[in-house]
């Protein structure tokens, strides 16, 4: 099980990006996909999730509001639509996969991941 983690960048302070997390060899269906984001000299922090099937997501308080989480079922696709950033939000964002249809903060819970993509929000 592979996830694959894309769309970071740079950008100025109020702009948007979208990451994209799409996994090889499985389908969404029965996972829940959370965004998690690690900053220089920082722990991993959870950021959203998604677990389609109970219709339910998250959000952390520093990016709600901001942030959408979101799934494109025929690109067996989940995005994590980022607006309004702010130096803050500059991390490598990470993509990850649990089997268990429930959202979770904790890294721990989560059994595949990706490979991380860099978000820098710079002037």
């Amino acid at each position: 099980v592979q996830l694959q983690a894309s769309g970071g960048g740079l950008v100025q302070p109020g702009g948007s990006l979208r990451l994209s997390c799409a996994p090889s060899r499985f389908t969404l269906d029965y996972y829940t996909i959370g965004w998690f984001r690690q900053a220089p000299g920082k722990e991993r922090e959870w950021v959203s999730c998604l677990s389609d099937s109970v219709g339910s997501t998250g959000y952390a308080d520093s990016v709600k509001g901001r942030f959408t989480i979101s799934r494109d079922n025929a690109k067996n696709t989940v995005y994590l639509q980022m607006n309004s950033l702010k130096p803050e939000d500059t991390a490598v964002y990470y993509c990850a996969a649990r089997e268990v249809v429930s959202c979770s903060y904790y890294v721990s819970e989560y059994d595949y991941w990706g490979q991380g993509t860099q978000v820098t929000v710079s002037s």
